[in-house]
C-alpha cells in the first residue's frame, strides 16, 4: 500500500466515527533505517484485518495487523515496536509491545497504535426540564446521547441505556422496547409510587417479570437529588456504578473476527484470514507474514497460493 495524505486520512477516520465503526490508527512516530515507512505515516485496522494507509512493508503490515486487533478487542491502545530480532513480549516499560520480526530487512519501527471505539450510546426519551439535563449531562461525559420523543423509539443494538424522563407520556412502548432489546440499564425518571405503577403497567402489558425487574425506577443513585441537573448526574451515576460491577465484556460495538495463526517459515505470530498471505497445502491452510515467507513454503511443499 502506498502512503496517503493528512487529509486523506482524516476524512478516512471522520468517516468511520461518522458510521461507528471501531479502528485502530497506527501512526509511525520513529523509524530507524533502513525502513520503508517513514515518522508520520498512518494506517487505520479495521476488525476485519483490513488496513488501510501505510505504515510499513508487508512484513510490518502484518505485525500491526496483529497487534492493532489485539488491542481493538481490549478497547486499549499502546506503543509498538518492531525490531528484526529480539523477543516478544515482556518489555519492562509499561505501555511498550517489542515485537521481533526477522524478516524485516532492517531497521526499527516505532509505531502507536490507538484504539477508537464508538462512545457509550444512551437514549433519552422525552422533553421535560430532566431529560434535556440528561442529555447535556450525558454528553459532557462524552456518552453519545439520543433524544427522543415519538412513542416508538428505534433501540440502537448498541445502546448501553435508555432513561424515560416524560412525566408518563408514551411510557410503557418506550420502556417495553428497550427491555425486549436487552439493553442493560432502563429507568424510568419517577416518584417511588409512580414507578411501581409503571411496572404494574408492563406486567400487564405481557412484559416478562424478570425484565420488568430490570427497570431502574425511581432513576438515579439516592444522592439527595433536587434540580434537574442533579437528578440526570444521579441516573449517569447509577448507569457507571452497574457498568463498573457487571461482568467484564469486550468493549461494546467491536467484535473481532480473525483469528492467530504461526508463519511456518519465520515462526511469526499473524493473522489468520485475508488479506493476509497464505497458502493451502494437504487441505490446510496456512498464513504468512509476507510474500517471502510464502514463496519459501510453496517452493518447498508445493502448496496452493491464497
Amino acid at each position: 500500500m502506498s502512503p496517503v495524505t493528512s487529509g486523506e486520512m482524516l476524512e478516512r477516520v471522520n468517516d468511520l466515527r461518522a458510521h461507528r465503526t471501531p479502528f485502530v490508527l497506527a501512526t509511525v512516530v520513529r523509524a530507524e533505517r533502513p525502513t520503508s515507512a517513514k515518522p508520520g505515516d498512518r494506517a487505520v485496522v479495521l476488525a476485519d484485518g483490513t488496513i488501510d494507509g501505510f505504515v510499513g512493508g508487508s512484513c510490518a503490515e502484518s505485525t500491526v495487523r496483529s497487534e492493532g486487533l489485539r488491542l481493538l478487542q481490549a478497547g486499549e491502545s499502546g506503543l509498538l515496536r518492531i525490531t528484526p530480532d529480539g523477543g516478544d513480549g515482556g518489555d519492562p516499560v509499561e505501555g511498550l509491545r517489542t515485537v521481533g520480526n526477522p524478516c524485516l530487512s532492517g531497521g526499527t519501527l516505532e509505531i502507536f497504535l490507538e484504539s477508537i471505539v464508538p462512545p457509550t450510546t444512551v437514549t433519552v426519551h422525552g422533553e421535560s426540564p430532566v431529560a434535556r439535563a440528561l442529555a447535556r449531562v450525558g454528553r459532557s461525559l462524552e456518552f453519545e446521547v439520543t433524544t427522543w420523543s415519538a412513542p416508538e423509539p428505534s433501540v440502537a443494538a448498541d445502546t448501553a441505556g435508555v432513561v424515560v424522563a416524560s412525566h408518563g407520556r408514551d411510557e410503557i412502548p418506550v420502556l417495553r422496547a428497550a427491555l425486549a432489546a436487552g439493553v442493560p440499564y432502563v429507568a424510568v425518571v419517577a416518584s417511588r409510587r409512580r414507578a411501581d405503577a409503571v411496572r404494574a403497567e408492563l406486567v400487564a402489558a405481557g412484559v416478562d417479570e424478570q425484565d420488568v425487574a430490570r427497570l431502574h425506577g425511581p432513576a438515579g443513585l439516592d444522592l439527595g437529588s433536587r434540580t434537574a441537573p442533579e437528578i440526570a448526574l444521579s441516573v449517569f451515576a447509577e448507569l457507571l456504578a452497574g457498568r463498573a460491577t457487571a461482568t467484564p465484556a469486550p468493549t461494546p460495538a467491536v467484535t473481532v473476527t480473525p483469528g492467530t495463526a504461526v508463519d511456518p517459515v519465520c515462526g511469526m505470530s499473524v493473522t489468520a484470514a485475508p488479506p493476509t498471505l497464505s497458502a493451502e497445502q494437504d487441505g490446510t491452510m496456512h498464513w504468512f507474514c509476507c510474500d517471502g515467507c510464502r514463496r519459501a513454503f510453496l517452493a518447498g511443499s508445493g502448496g496452493a497460493a491464497g
